[in-house]
């Protein structure tokens, strides 16, 4: 009973990370690491993630700055930021890269909040679903008389807790920033 209980806390907790992640990767106007981490480089004919190949820092709040350890890596690296979806225009100045992170319009602001919601309900589903495994789960011992019918109602009351609790965690997260994005 307890198994069943600590795995589906245990996923929940990957489905908040997951999305602390994801919300990281969103630019909201000032510079962070997280949004260019996942960029991939053709480099050598592999595609290797730009972290592996630089280092990734916060020259000032709206400018990013990559170092590439390699030298010969720098026309790639700088290409493949320009072909990533941010919409972000690299300058090289020797062997630094700088990113500067252009304001964000009204408009874009508005999508934003709108993909913020959309991945905060991609993780309130997700945690449903572990829920609704965790349940079946509990219900299938019970048929086969691993569980009492009073441990199964507490083992599903201390999931839909944790459901809730992490349901949540989730809404505040994405509402926090939703006020980053909107935030001139």
């Amino acid at each position: 009973m307890e198994e069943i209980y600590q795995d589906a806390v245990q996923r929940m907790n990957k489905s908040i990370d997951a999305l602390r992640a994801e919300l990281a990767r969103l630019r909201t106007g000032r510079a962070s690491t997280a949004l260019l981490e996942n960029i991939r480089v053709n480099y050598y004919g592999t595609d290797t993630p730009l972290n592996q190949l630089a280092g990734i820092g916060v020259a000032d709040p709206r400018t990013l700055s990559v170092s590439p350890w390699d030298k010969g890596a720098t026309p790639a690296i700088e290409k493949a930021i320009m072909e990533s979806d941010l919409g972000l225009n690299p300058v090289t100045s020797g062997e630094l890269i700088r990113v500067p992170l252009p304001a964000l319009t009204e408009e874009r602001r508005k999508e934003l909040t709108k993909v913020v919601r959309h991945e905060g309900e991609n993780i309130k589903v997700a945690i449903r679903n572990v829920r609704r495994d965790a349940i079946h789960h509990a219900k299938e011992m019970q048929k086969s008389k691993e569980l009492s019918e009073d441990q199964l109602h507490k083992l599903e009351a201390d999931i839909q807790k944790a459901t809730d609790e992490h349901t949540k965690q989730a809404d505040e997260m994405v509402r926090a920033k939703e006020q980053e994005v909107m935030e001139v």
